[in-house]
């Protein structure tokens, strides 16, 4: 555990330990928990962490294309 300050701008500038163990790279995503915040490291390719995760024989595009039409089922309801 570690304390880390902010900025006068409000920044905030994790300790290089902390970065280095957790393999941080140069995008994190903020998420507002109530009382506190997450900070969750992204992946630098987030794709190539996907990759084997699923099989599909669909095409990006036809994926992209079913996934819109459910969203817009979804808003329709």
């Amino acid at each position: 555990m570690s304390v880390a300050k902010l900025d006068e701008k409000g920044r905030l500038a994790l300790p290089k330990e902390l970065r280095e163990r957790l393999e941080i790279g140069s995008k994190v995503l903020v998420i507002n928990a109530g009382t506190h915040i997450k900070i969750i490291p992204l992946p630098k390719d987030p794709f190539k962490v996907l990759e084997g995760g699923f099989t599909t024989r669909k095409s990006f595009q036809q994926l992209r294309r079913q996934a819109e039409e459910s969203v817009s089922k979804e808003v329709q309801r």
